[in-house]
């Protein structure tokens, strides 16, 4: 019998296998989340990151990028994020190109308010040509020749070489490097109006997660409907890589990491300056 029969509560988040995992049994009912009924909506990242700038949905996966810029709007949940080390997004092309051909290059990203592009203008500068598209079309543009570079996320990782391309930089690697942090790429936002249900909904995305790891073929009916055509091993080894520890509690690294993340975007001049505590709970 399903544990929730509360109010209707939107959740946003995208079809990506880790976000999948996570919300499989939340989304399902099989775990409890006193006085809500999650309801899924399923988008994109980008998708995701526009819809919050409209305040649409309560609660929302996030690019930690955008999130960096609606911290008066959102607040962060301490479960559910992809955050950790060796997970980054990648910089790729045809052939080897440098930093300053890279600068007079045309570069695909997947949305311009994601943590990919974040990342691309640190390492390169903000004075870019970006071409924002869908993530999953940035391999084939730049092997038809549409676009000269290209940052890739998600599962593209795993299939790049597939397509002849080579990897510029490992972007999460650049990060990790220079700050010595973990690379935060996305949370789950709880929109500010409904901060006294945190702790509840925290806790329950906790416990998805935690179900899905005890019981993990039954959450891939759910995952592979949304997978569209993913081999399977590639699909495992996304969510390996990107649900982790830090997903089921940022813990001090973490919120140490989200943290310093928005203040280098505060210098820089890319995320507004916000005094409000970015935790939910």
């Amino acid at each position: 019998m399903p544990h929730n029969q509360g109010a209707g509560l939107s959740l946003a988040f995208s079809p990506c296998p880790n976000d999948t995992f996570i919300f499989e049994a939340l989304i399902h009912g099989r775990v409890p989340c006193p006085g809500f009924s999650p309801e899924a909506v399923l988008a994109d990242v980008e998708t995701l990151n526009l819809w919050a700038f409209q305040r649409l949905y309560p609660l929302s996966k996030l690019s930690f990028a955008a999130l960096g810029r609606l911290r008066d709007s959102y607040a962060l949940l301490p479960s559910g994020a992809a955050l950790g080390r060796g997970c980054g997004p990648l910089l790729v092309a045809r052939e080897p190109m440098d930093r300053h051909r890279l600068r007079g290059s045309v570069i695909g990203v997947p949305g311009m308010d994601t943590t990919a592009t974040f990342l691309l203008r640190l390492f390169l500068g903000k004075d870019l040509d970006l071409r924002p598209m869908p993530f999953e079309t940035i391999m084939p543009a730049l092997r038809d020749g549409r676009v000269d570079a290209g940052v890739i996320i998600h599962e593209g990782r795993f299939v790049f070489k597939e397509y002849g391309l080579i990897c510029i930089q490992d972007l999460g690697a650049f990060w990790e490097e220079t700050t010595g942090f973990p690379i935060p790429l996305g949370g789950i936002a709880l929109r500010r109006d409904m901060l006294s249900s945190a702790q509840i909904l925290s806790r329950a995305i906790r416990e998805s997660i935690l179900h899905a790891r005890r019981f993990p073929e039954g959450a891939m009916p759910y995952i592979r409907s949304h997978a569209q055509e993913m081999a399977a091993h590639v699909m495992e080894r996304h969510i390996a890589l990107y649900v982790n520890d830090f997903s089921t509690d940022l813990g001090e690294e973490g919120r140490e990491a989200v943290a310093f993340f928005f203040r280098k975007g505060e210098e820089l001049g890319l995320f507004p300056v916000c005094e409000k505590d970015f935790m939910a709970c």
